[in-house]
């Protein structure tokens, strides 16, 4: 059992932080705590008790250390961009903030190497690889601020992960802190690494195992030639169909990004990308490599699209052209704030030749649900990010927003998918959990977090389920109406913290 919660007091514990870390960085009064309440997902807020911001490992280590000693709860903190709940702080706990950690410690031109501190930004590790004619592959829409270590924590992918790889076939090594301040480095310098495979056990584990000071990510070169085909359609699942047959074709995309029509009218609005906005559905297929194979593939994949009916195809035929398609696909998630007053991001996983189905699917219960829903996502591995649009002001809307996102992250699991694909489980999916994971599976997801955590002091509450919450889980009525489905009714047994604010655009 967690012991995560006992209640100390404030302003000792402050004082002993304060005995090795800048006073100005131990903030513990309540107006400078506000802006720590909430991650991305602001749907979700708490106020810490207190909230620190070391400069070195070793004063990291101490407030471990005393965290440890006191049984306070502590919640790493990157750049807060997160988009689960998963930095939300604890009434009763520390905020670690590793905002600090931000220098880039090594580009190893010779290794395709970057040696970095967690609160490294992810573009700027491009920027500063970029010199060399190396980048870093993993390019979440939100790495002009989020950082590496967040980037860990979440197992983060990105418009090019389709051929590139998530963050964790990205990593060569990254050196942690245990919950009682012990220092551990896990994988290697070099490609092998003896033993479990621990590494990858860390990448998404949402720093409920440990705290990331340094990571060792691998360095691509920059393709020779990169290019992207822009396609409209009058359908998403016309668009849906294509995704597959690109596939088939033997071409694995660069990146092969989706978006409905609602996310091509506000991206369109907001970064003047060129994008057809009579369409029902876009597909951005990006093809890089060698000019000789760049040419046959853009070839079959203009071919390709017209052939299955795109009603609008364009190339980008330089570098300009080519950011500028992918600005307004990065660009969505605030523009669509243009349409709605506010949004619910949410994030599933399923299998490619699904994607029309669970687009038409999510349609019909769209217009069931009087809610309308901005759909943008990494269509070559099926990561949805489906945008719920609605308005907070309006009594019981934002639960009827939280019901829909519940019945569409069991959509996913039902058709052979998983409730998240890079922005973790938090507080926002730990009730669907039990959709995915039976109680032995969960059973077994609390003994790994005990074999690192004992106590459950390291972001309690977060990604992992109680039995308890799995069996209220699975004695629903399934056969019920989005505003009063799952997530509505365990509302009240899981909203031990407080509730306010929302997401907006």
């Amino acid at each position: 059992m967690s012991n995560a919660g006992k209640r100390v007091d404030r302003e000792a514990l402050a004082q002993r932080f304060r005995q090795f870390i800048d006073p100005e960085y131990v903030i513990s009064d309540d107006e400078t705590l506000k802006p720590y309440e909430c991650d991305g997902l602001s749907v979700y807020c708490e106020q810490p008790m207190l909230v620190v911001l070391p400069e070195t490992v070793e004063q990291a280590q101490q407030v471990l250390r005393i965290c440890h000693q006191e049984g306070v709860p502590v919640v790493a903190r990157g750049a807060g961009t997160g988009l689960c709940a998963g930095a939300m702080p604890h009434p009763e706990g520390v905020v670690l903030s590793m905002a600090k950690f931000d220098r880039i410690l090594e580009i190893d031109t010779l290794a395709r190497a970057a040696r970095v501190q967690p609160g490294v930004r992810n573009l700027a590790i491009s920027e500063a690889a970029g010199k060399n004619g190396l980048y870093y592959g993993p390019d979440p829409s939100s790495q002009i601020a989020c950082t590496i270590g967040g980037n860990v924590a979440e197992n983060s992918g990105g418009v090019h992960c389709l051929k590139y790889g998530l963050t964790v076939h990205n990593l060569l090594s990254v050196d942690l802190l245990t919950v009682e301040g012990e220092r551990l480095t896990l994988g290697s310098e070099g490609l092998d690494c003896y033993g479990m495979d621990l590494m990858a056990l860390m990448t998404g584990s949402e720093g409920l195992l440990g705290i990331v000071t340094e990571v060792r990510v691998k360095l691509l070169p920059k393709p020779e030639v990169a290019q992207v085909v822009m396609a409209g359609f009058d359908s998403v699942q016309t668009a849906g169909d294509a995704v597959g047959a690109i596939i088939a074709e033997g071409i694995i995309p660069g990146g092969l990004e989706m978006m409905d029509g609602h996310a091509i009218v506000a991206a369109e609005a907001f970064a003047k990308a060129g994008y057809p906005t009579e369409a029902q559905a876009l597909l951005l297929c990006e093809v890089d490599g060698t000019s000789e194979e760049v040419h046959e593939h853009i070839d079959a994949v203009e071919s390709l699209f017209k052939r299955l009916g795109a009603t609008s195809v364009r190339t980008s035929h330089n570098e300009e052209e080519r950011a500028r398609l992918w600005q307004g696909r990065k660009s969505a998630f605030p523009a669509v704030g243009r349409i709605s007053p506010d949004y619910y991001c949410m994030d599933g996983t399923i299998p490619r030749g699904q994607l029309a189905h669970v687009l038409t699917e999510m349609d019909r219960k769209s217009q069931e649900c009087g809610l309308r829903v901005a759909n943008v996502f990494h269509a070559g591995d099926g990561n949805l990010h489906p945008l719920i649009l609605f308005d907070a002001n309006v009594p019981g809307e934002l639960e009827k927003t939280e019901a829909f996102g519940a019945w569409i992250l069991e959509l996913c699991v039902e058709v052979g998918g998983c409730i998240t694909g890079e922005h973790g489980v938090g507080v926002e999916k730990i009730r669907q959990m039990p959709a995915q994971f039976n109680d032995s599976e969960i059973e077994q997801f609390h003994r790994i977090k005990a074999a690192f955590d004992p106590a459950g002091t390291l972001n309690p509450g977060k990604g992992i389920p109680t039995l308890r919450q799995c069996q209220e889980y699975r004695s629903l009525d399934k056969d019920i109406e989005p505003n009063a489905g799952a997530a509505a009714q365990l509302h009240a047994h899981d909203h031990d913290h407080g509730q306010g604010g929302h997401h907006h655009g």
